[in-house]
C-alpha cells in the first residue's frame, strides 16, 4: 500500500530535507507538489483540500519557516497532518462489556466480509485471549455459512450453525444464547452482502442490528476501490451507527486513497486494515506508523512487534547459544532463519516497512518477486543431511545434483552458498565479540550496494 504515493512524495521531501533555509515559495512549490500526489492516489478531494489547507497554515507560521531546520520542520507538519487526518491514533475494539460482546460485520459482496470475520477472530483470540464465537446471518448464499464453517475451524474458534431458510434476527438471537451457555467472550455476526447499496438491503441490516444491539459494528470495505469505498462507508454510516472501519486488500493497492479519505469523510476511525487471505493477514491501523510509511520513514515499530510475535524465541535463543560457543553456523541454521523470514511475508513483505524503500529503483524492487525464500529453501532442502551440516562437501558435482533437485541452476546454488558463507562469517565474528567485524560482514553481505538475492 502506497507505493506510488510514497515514491512521488520521497523526491519532494529529500528535496526540503537538506534546505538550510525556506521562503513562502518554496512551501507553495513543495504543498503543490503534496496536493497533486494525493489526487494521484485517488484520495477525495474535501480530504485534499482540507489537508493542503492545514499543511500551508502551520507551514508558513511561526512553526517552521523560523525553525532551525526548516525543512525537517515542515516534513514533520506534514507527517503530523497526514496522521491526524487518518485518526491520530489507534483505536481499539470496545469490549468491556459483559460477555458475548457482539460485533456486527457490514459490508458490500466481494468486500472480504467472510474472510474478515475468521481474521478477526483469530486476531482476537491470540492477541486479546478471548474465547470467540462466529455464526453467519447471511441467508442468500448458504456457500458463506459453509465458508465460515471451514474458516473457523482453520482459526480454531466455535461456530454457531444456521441455515438458509431462518431469520437473520433468529440465527444471531440463538447465538447470543448458545454463546452465554459456553462462557464466549465475543461473537461476531457475519450479514448478507450486496452488489450495491439497495433499501432493502438497509432496511435488513438496520433491522439486525436493532434487535441483536452490538457493541461494535464494523464496516469490511475493499480499499482497492480507492476514494469509492470512503464514499460507501458514509452510506452505511448514515443508516448504520458504525463504530468503525475495516480496509482490506491493502496488499493489492498501491495508492493507498482509501486510507486517507475513509476517516474524514465517514468520521469513523479506520480500525484494521486486511492483508491477503491468510488468516493472520490482519493488523491494527496505527495512523502515525502508516504517516511514517507513506513519507519513507519506514515502520520499525511494526517490524519490531511483527518480529516478536512471529520468530521462534526457543530456536533463536538455541542459535544464540550455539554461536556464543563458537560452534559454526551451519545450513540447517540458515534454512530456520529463511522459514522464520518467510513466515514474516519473505523479501517482499518487510521491504515495506524499512526506511528509504522510496529511494530504491523500481528496477531493484522488481528483483524481489517472493519466490527468493521459498527457492533458497529448496535449494537446501535437496541437499543431504551430511551435506547441510557440513557445507565443504559440496564440490562442483554436488552442486549441480542440488540444482537439479530443486529446479534450480547451479549459478543460484553458488549464489545461495555465497550468502551463506557471508553470513557464516559474520557469526563467527558475533561469537568473537567483534561489533565492527560484524558490521562489516553484515554490509558485504547485502553486496555493498544493496543487491537483491536471486534476480
Amino acid at each position: 500500500m502506497f507505493q506510488s504515493l510514497t515514491q512521488r512524495l520521497s523526491g519532494t521531501i529529500d528535496r526540503l530535507r537538506g534546505r538550510g533555509r525556506l521562503t513562502e515559495e518554496n512551501i507553495r512549490e513543495a504543498t503543490r507538489e503534496v496536493r497533486i500526489a494525493l489526487l494521484e492516489a485517488d484520495v477525495a478531494l474535501p480530504v485534499v483540500q482540507a489537508l493542503i489547507e492545514r499543511i500551508k497554515v502551520r507551514a508558513v507560521g511561526q512553526e517552521v519557516l523560523k525553525s532551525l531546520t526548516p525543512g525537517q520542520a515542515l516534513i514533520k507538519v506534514v507527517r503530523d497532518e497526514l496522521t491526524a487526518v487518518m485518526g491520530s491514533t489507534a483505536s481499539d475494539l470496545n469490549l468491556n462489556v459483559p460477555a458475548p460482546a457482539v460485533i456486527l460485520m457490514a459490508g458490500l459482496q466481494g468486500a472480504g466480509k467472510t474472510t474478515t470475520v475468521a481474521k478477526l477472530a483469530r486476531h482476537l483470540k491470540e492477541k486479546r485471549k478471548k474465547k470467540v464465537m462466529v455464526v453467519s446471518a447471511d441467508v442468500y448464499r448458504p456457500a458463506a455459512i459453509e465458508q465460515l464453517k471451514t474458516l473457523a475451524q482453520q482459526v480454531d474458534v466455535q461456530f454457531f450453525p444456521s441455515e438458509a431458510s431462518q431469520k437473520p434476527e433468529a440465527i444471531v438471537k440463538a447465538a447470543i444464547d448458545e454463546a452465554r451457555k459456553t462462557y464466549a467472550d465475543v461473537l461476531i455476526v457475519d450479514t448478507a452482502g450486496r452488489t450495491s447499496i439497495d433499501e432493502a438491503m438497509m432496511a435488513e441490516i438496520k433491522a439486525l442490528h436493532g434487535a441483536v444491539n452490538p457493541v461494535e459494528t464494523l464496516f469490511v470495505v475493499d480499499s482497492m476501490t480507492g476514494q469509492d469505498a470512503a464514499v460507501t462507508a458514509k452510506h452505511f454510516a448514515e443508516a448504520l451507527p458504525l463504530t468503525g472501519v475495516v480496509l482490506t486488500k491493502t496488499d493489492g493497492d498501491a495508492r493507498g486513497g482509501a486510507a486517507l479519505s475513509v476517516r474524514y469523510i465517514t468520521h469513523r476511525p479506520i480500525k484494521f486494515i486486511g492483508v491477503g487471505e491468510k488468516p493472520d493477514g490482519l493488523d491494527v491501523f496505527h495512523p502515525d506508523r502508516i504517516a511514517s510509511r507513506i513519507l519513507d520513514m519506514g515502520d520499525v515499530l511494526s517490524l519490531v512487534e511483527q518480529v516478536e510475535q512471529q520468530v521462534d524465541k526457543d530456536k533463536a535463543q538455541k542459535l544464540a547459544e550455539k554461536v556464543a560457543k563458537g560452534k559454526r553456523f551451519n545450513l540447517n541454521d540458515l534454512r530456520d532463519q529463511l522459514e522464520q523470514m518467510q513466515n514474516m511475508g519473505g523479501i517482499h513483505g518487510l521491504m515495506d516497512k524499512l526506511p528509504g524503500m522510496g529511494q530504491v529503483p523500481d528496477s531493484v524492487k522488481n528483483q524481489v518477486t517472493g519466490k527468493e525464500v521459498p527457492r533458497m529453501v529448496a535449494i537446501i532442502n535437496s541437499m543431504t543431511p551430511k551435506e547441510r551440516r557440513n557445507p565443504d562437501l559440496l564440490n562442483g558435482s554436488r552442486r549441480a545434483r542440488i540444482a537439479r533437485g530443486s529446479g534450480t541452476t547451479p549459478a543460484d546454488v553458488n549464489k545461495l552458498m555465497k550468502q551463506y558463507q557471508q553470513m557464516e562469517k559474520m557469526m563467527s565474528k558475533l561469537s568473537g565479540g567483534g561489533m565492527k567485524g560484524l558490521m562489516r560482514g553484515m554490509k558485504g553481505m547485502m553486496g555493498g550496494r544493496g543487491g537483491m538475492p536471486f534476480r
